[in-house]
């Protein structure tokens, strides 16, 4: 009985597999060849539904467009590293199984920076709280420091922020079922990334839809909600 993968890891390359002994083919007028089993080893492909139609046979090309790309992937992933991407438009990162593994070592690069940024921008949070709570109780002379503090800040945030959005797709995406760290981390960035755009907007002009609550009110509540979630974020993703 033929034996079956049912799972893959992120980072796993496609293998070409040879047996170790060859057996040379009877001599016969007609060679009778079972291949019904060995299409199955495109193991990601839509097979199943299509068992005797037009993708009964797989070419190279399509070996590679089938397998060394996700299912489904974010947008911003797609944008530049999907089949249609980008970088494969205009020759940048051609899809291959070659470049795959150099676009995996790239992920993990910038995923690991996406992380140490993290780090770096929640620190920058944590002191520019502090400070702006001082300069919220009539410190004035913190005002310099604190914007400048806020514009690393927020440089920080948005380069870690690309760092996770950019970077190339796995080879394939596991779907986890039920609530993990990995999608409280996802949900948490919908809400700090609303409150980093909230907190910067609500530090120049005061807000229509809130228009009795002052600015600094406004650019104080939005900073400590974006604290809040991103701290959050990091939490459930480190531990």
């Amino acid at each position: 009985m033929a034996s079956s993968i049912s799972e893959f890891s992120n980072d796993e390359i496609p293998k070409k597999y040879t047996s170790k002994t060859l057996t040379t083919p009877p001599n016969k007028d007609t060679l009778t060849v079972v291949s019904w089993n060995i299409r199955f080893g495109i193991g990601r492909a839509k097979w199943f539904g299509d068992s005797c139609g037009d993708m009964v046979l797989f070419d190279d090309e399509q070996i590679i467009t089938e397998t060394l790309l996700p299912e489904k992937m974010i947008f911003t992933q797609s944008l530049l590293w999907g089949k249609k991407g980008l970088f494969r438009k205009i020759g940048i990162s051609k899809l291959s199984i070659e470049q795959r593994q150099k676009e995996l070592k790239v992920r993990n690069v910038m995923l690991k920076s996406h992380q140490v940024i993290g780090y770096l921008t929640l620190a920058g949070m944590v002191a520019q709280g502090i400070m702006g709570g001082r300069l919220y109780n009539g410190e004035t002379q913190l005002y310099d420091a604190h914007k400048k503090l806020g514009e690393f800040v927020t440089i920080a945030y948005f380069t870690g922020a690309g760092m996770s959005l950019f970077t190339p797709p796995p080879l394939i995406k596991k779907k986890v079922k039920g609530f993990n760290s990995i999608k409280a981390h996802k949900l948490l960035a919908y809400i700090h990334f609303s409150g980093m755009i909230a907190t910067n907007a609500w530090s120049k002009s005061n807000s229509e839809l809130f228009p009795n609550v002052s600015k600094k009110d406004l650019h104080k509540y939005a900073a400590y909600a974006t604290f809040a979630s991103y701290a959050t974020a990091v939490l459930v993703f480190k531990f």
